[in-house]
This record gives structure tokens, sequence and C-alpha cells, in this order.
């Protein structure tokens, strides 16, 4: 399918409204959610039925939870720092998960691409800087959305201990701040518990 055949799908309008802006980031997180659903020939989670583990904070995250509909709220949606291009999404139903990593050679923005990235992201570019870093970044985009998965990722199955569903508690109040706080995640200190930011 062509680049822009891609960007004006329906879902691919989806993820972009939903992060606020089209770059290559989402495209790699739109191709990897994809890839992923299609190895484990899922569709998007209504519920829980699919859980998705992120090895990055990037642009890459809002693609997956909108195509896969694993979310932070659902608590099926897991961030792990790492600072990869990863993601891992399992099926709760057949119990199969499927690692999709972003090959090293696979974003290369050229060195003209990365001048103007650091310009534009210190806020140092002026108008024709800022319109030519737009331009780079779409011809990336298109690029990313037209190549295969198979040549953008790796794509291996896995088989490890599916993340457990959501946890509902009742709160309990912090005694330092008075806030509300859910008890799983308050520390013992001094014979109370109290939440982990007034620790």
């Amino acid at each position: 399918m062509a680049a822009e055949d891609i960007m004006n799908s329906d879902d691919f309008k989806k993820c972009a409204s939903f992060h606020g802006h089209v770059c290559p980031g989402l495209a790699i997180g739109f191709q990897s959610a994809r890839a992923a659903l299609d190895q484990l020939k899922q569709n998007r989670a209504a519920d829980e039925e699919l859980a998705a583990v992120v090895e990055t904070d990037a642009c890459s995250a809002d693609a997956v939870q909108v195509l896969t509909g694993c979310t932070f709220g659902k608590g099926n949606f897991i961030f792990k720092d790492h600072g990869k291009m990863v993601l891992t999404l399992f099926s709760r139903e057949t119990g199969k998960g499927v690692r999709v990593a972003l090959k090293p050679d696979a974003f290369q923005p050229s060195d003209e691409h990365k001048k103007l990235m650091q310009k534009a992201s210190s806020g140092e570019a002026d108008a024709a800087e800022s319109a030519r870093y737009r331009e780079l970044h779409l011809e990336q985009t298109r690029r990313i959305l037209k190549t295969p998965p198979e040549e953008l990722f790796s794509i291996t199955a896995v088989r490890m201990k599916l993340p457990p569903r959501a946890r509902i508690e009742p709160s309990e109040l912090c005694p330092v701040c008075g806030e509300p706080v859910m008890p799983s995640k308050m520390e013992p200190v001094d014979g109370q518990r109290i939440c982990r930011a007034c620790l």
C-alpha cells in the first residue's frame, strides 16, 4: 500500500489525531502495532484481551495505544523505560506474544535532518529551517509507512508470564499529604503506610 493511502486511512488518522501530529515516530509505532497484531492474528482489544509492553515513551507509544486498544487506564499498557523502539504484544486468549524491535538501520535521518531536528527542538530554527525540517520529517514518515514491516523490524515470537489484569482497590488516605492512594502503591515508613510521592 502506498504511504499516502496509509496516511489517509482511518486507522492512521486516529493515531495522528490522538498524538497531535504526524511524524516518523508515530509511523514506527503504527507499523510495529500493525505487525504485532498481524503476527498474533488479533484485532484491537475491546478490553484487556491484549497486553502491550513498550520500551519507550516517545511518539510511537501513542500509535500502539490507538491500534491495539491497550491503555494505561485499563492496566494493559506497560512502559519499561529502556529507550528502545520495541513493542511486545501478548494475547490473553492464546497465551502467545510477539516482540517487534526496530532494526538498527531502519530509521536513519540524514545529517541535514538531524541538524534541523536539534535546531527545531531547541527553538533555534528560523522559518525556512522549520519548513525544511517538516518536509524532511514528512519524507521519513512516508518512507517508514511504505516499508514492509520485516524490513523495519526484527519480529520474534515470545512466551513469558502475562502482566496481571488491571487492579481495582479502594483508596486509603496518605497520612502525610492526606490524598487518596491505592494501598498497593503505599510504602511502610515508621509504622505507617505513606504514598510514594511523600516517601
